[in-house]
């Protein structure tokens, strides 16, 4: 039985939510998608840093993460939910896994949603994932790279990974 929540990291697009809730399923614990929350408590997030700015929903963000960790569960956040400090120390109370990708099917993936920072798309994700890929190295206790192996291998080496396979 995993005794502490798994934080799933990485950049927009990795599939931290389709990993999320396959793994949880397989780990036999609740999936948390805080960025899910964020939406269903404050609206759709594109209209929050529209309105209200980026600082405002990484406060919400920070807010959110920190609910998460309460208890087992695997939890998915957002690309910049590590720019937090105040998530990052937060984050020792997990395992984080942070969800490596080359980038290669990104695109097929971000074209289904509205993502405030991707205004010009391919080239936006690239420079943001490069500035903070250092920072989810850090923060991260298992890494696993997504970019070549189905959803049940990724699943497989994750709960290898955290002893439960």
């Amino acid at each position: 039985m995993q005794e502490k929540p798994v934080v799933l990291i990485g950049p927009m697009g990795a599939g931290k939510t389709t990993i999320g809730k396959k793994l949880a399923k397989r780990l036999e614990l609740p999936f948390i998608d805080t960025d899910q929350k964020i939406i269903s408590k404050y609206g759709d997030i594109t209209e929050i840093f529209n309105v209200r700015g980026e600082e405002f929903f990484r406060g919400l963000e920070e807010t959110e993460v920190a609910a998460a960790l309460a208890e087992p569960a695997v939890v998915s956040t957002g690309g910049g939910a590590v720019l937090s400090a105040q998530t990052q120390r937060n984050l020792n109370r997990a395992t984080v896994v942070y969800l490596e990708t080359d980038g290669k099917h990104i695109m097929s993936r971000l074209s289904k949603g509205n993502r405030p920072l991707l205004r010009n798309g391919i080239e936006d994700w690239q420079r943001i994932y490069e500035s903070r890929r250092n920072l989810y190295e850090k923060l991260a206790d298992i890494t696993v790279n997504t970019s070549k192996q189905g959803l049940r291998s990724i699943i497989d080496e994750i709960c290898g990974k955290l002893g439960t396979a």
